[in-house]
């Protein structure tokens, strides 16, 4: 007779899933070196963004997590050390060195399906430049786009959706594996080839590509504590959905893997795998520290929107794009995390002529108050975030706890 599902109720699966983000623990090291490099070990990645309302997205999740980490401790892991490279995920990521092996999957598979992919975007034209960049990195050293300055002005509007055909092809490269980025000079990528950029214990190790599915979903679920298979897929989009759902199925009848229920924040039950013990695990953690922490919009623990909402409760969605009279909120707003709750979002930016840290607006949850703690507790985190972003104040609009 077979035993009952188990259930992991909503607290716990909160608990669990914020330890396994790190978001569990006391935000306390020193967020540089080999505390730095572990940091981003065991969240897996930290994802790349332009954007600098405050500081850049990889910058503010490790904020986060470390208060001591300021944006210079990563650069020697990047570009002396070379333990981290730069790639792509479900986008442009930070990664640890050693999980470079398992990158070759996502390599090969690009390398076939963008072409397709990008041909009625920028057309064709980039593919009659592959063999002559690679001939130019391999004799030139490290090149930025710019540096290839003999492409004509490509068609219409320039912008990112619009490169050059060098350009695209230096990413279609990146994307294939044949360059790396080497670091970047302000946000723009320097490329290099891969022998010149990662260390050679990264390079020499091929692993098959069942090894690399095998390893990208065991590393995904030990991030995550629970999932469905298309999550399980989703963390890395390296594995397919199907390939995912083959190895569920095969670990589950090896009995490494086990159904349970989740409760999700409005009650009802959702099937998810766990590894056996989960639950146990689950009683045993710690509450997550009850501080206030300024998360990015591009945080792990926030990246897939729905989780989130079906975990917390909380319906975060980027307006960047947005028209501004159509904005419910704002251009980018940062979710606020209270112990393990999600209690609001602040829209901020720094204004760097002033070096001021302007709070515009702060939106509390249903049933969350302004208790004086409280406010306590989210002015001396917007003081640690002002002090991050090189600010020498915090200053508050008229009506911003309205």
């Amino acid at each position: 007779m077979a035993s009952a599902i188990q259930t992991l109720d909503n607290a716990l699966a909160r608990r669990v899933f914020l330890h396994r983000h790190l978001l569990g623990q006391p935000p306390q090291g020193p967020g540089k070196g080999d505390d730095l490099l572990q940091l981003i070990h065991d969240l897996g990645f930290v994802q790349v963004d332009s954007v600098q309302t405050v500081a850049r997205a990889h910058h503010m999740i490790l904020l986060a997590r470390r208060p001591a980490y300021r944006p210079q401790h990563l650069t020697p892991l990047l570009e002396r050390d070379r333990s981290l490279f730069e790639h792509w995920t479900h986008d442009a990521a930070i990664v640890p060195s050693e999980f470079y092996p398992h990158w070759r999957l996502r390599f090969a598979r690009d390398a076939q399906k963008l072409p397709a992919r990008w041909s009625g975007w920028q057309g064709d034209d980039y593919l009659a430049e592959l063999d002559r960049i690679l001939a130019h990195v391999r004799a030139h050293g490290e090149v930025c786009a710019a540096d290839l300055h003999d492409d004509p002005k490509p068609k219409g509007e320039p912008g990112w959706w619009n490169w050059h055909p060098s350009k695209t092809a230096l990413e279609y490269l990146w994307r294939a594996g044949q360059l790396s980025i080497a670091r970047r000079q302000g946000f723009r990528k320097q490329y290099d080839l891969p022998e010149r950029v990662l260390p050679e214990a990264a390079r020499l190790h091929h692993p098959t590509a069942e090894e690399s599915i095998d390893w990208l979903n065991n590393a995904a679920l030990d991030r995550l504590g629970f999932a469905t298979s298309g999550e399980i897929a989703a963390f890395w989009a390296h594995v397919s959905p199907g390939e995912a759902t083959a190895w569920c199925a095969a670990e589950r009848a090896a009995g490494r893997l086990e159904e349970i229920t989740l409760l999700c924040n409005d009650g009802r039950g959702r099937k998810v795998l766990a590894r056996p013990g989960l639950l146990d695990e689950a009683t045993a953690l710690a509450p997550a520290p009850g501080r206030i922490r300024v998360l990015s919009p591009f945080d792990p623990a926030l990246r897939d929107r729905n989780r989130a909402e079906r975990l917390f409760g909380f319906v975060y969605r980027i307006e960047i794009f947005v028209p501004a009279p159509k904005r419910q909120y704002g251009y980018y707003v940062f979710p606020l995390l209270e112990g393990e709750r999600l209690i609001g979002r602040i829209d901020m930016k720094v204004q760097r002529d002033t070096a001021t840290l302007e709070v515009a607006r702060l939106w509390l949850e249903h049933g969350v108050q302004p208790s004086k703690g409280r406010m306590a507790r989210l002015e001396a985190e917007l003081d640690r975030v002002a002090r991050f972003a090189g600010c020498e104040a915090v200053a508050y609009a008229p009506g911003w706890l309205s």
